[in-house]
């Protein structure tokens, strides 16, 4: 069995002041603890921004820090009841780097932890042919939960986010490792029209 371990955690905000920052360092440092290599993709580093005006350059760089992902965590605040525009903009710039690959889902945000957000993101993605895992962790109120370097303040918080990321955690292994067999096996791609029968 392979091991899918390179994971390309996504940050959702690119707001000034951004609390995204802080819940993605704890989800990364849980990954880590957890066996996996997470790499943060930043949608407001400089060289990745301009995709949001459809930059060729600025895709293709995105392009290349996706490509051959092991799978993704997208760890997203929720903007009027669904994900950040800005977001959406960058999953629909690129394609085949998402197929067949898992991705996790992470919220935060008011009083719904942005589930809202991340059911959004689901029909999304499910486009996009990934397998999204269905367990998830939601933060409400992120701002009093995390300090500055992304640790949990609460003792109980910290404990209880720390078994529902083992269960998530679980499931991510599971699927990066199936769905990295399965690609080696029979590679996923656009289907060619004679595979339909017309």
């Amino acid at each position: 069995m392979t091991q899918g371990n390179r994971i390309v955690v996504i940050l959702g905000s690119i707001r000034e002041g951004r609390i995204n920052d802080r819940v993605a360092a704890w989800v990364s440092a849980q990954l880590s603890d957890h066996g996996f290599a997470p790499e943060i993709l930043d949608p407001a580093d400089p060289e990745i921004l301009p995709v949001q005006i459809g930059d060729k350059q600025a895709i293709k760089r995105l392009q290349e820090r996706m490509k051959g992902a092991d799978g993704f965590v997208i760890v997203t605040p929720e903007y009027n009841h669904a994900e950040p525009g800005h977001l959406k903009t960058l999953i629909d710039s690129v394609t085949a780097e998402w197929w067949a690959r898992p991705v996790g889902l992470i919220g935060y945000g008011g009083i719904s932890g942005g589930l809202r957000a991340i059911e959004a993101l689901r029909v999304i993605l499910a486009e996009l042919h990934t397998v999204t895992i269905r367990d998830t962790l939601s933060f409400a109120s992120p701002w009093r939960r995390f300090d500055e370097l992304g640790r949990i303040l609460d003792a109980d918080d910290r404990a209880a986010a720390e078994a529902a990321m083992a269960v998530f955690a679980h499931r991510l292994r599971w699927w990066t490792d199936s769905l990295a067999d399965a690609r080696i096996a029979r590679p996923y791609d656009r289907p060619e029209a004679g595979d339909f029968g017309v």
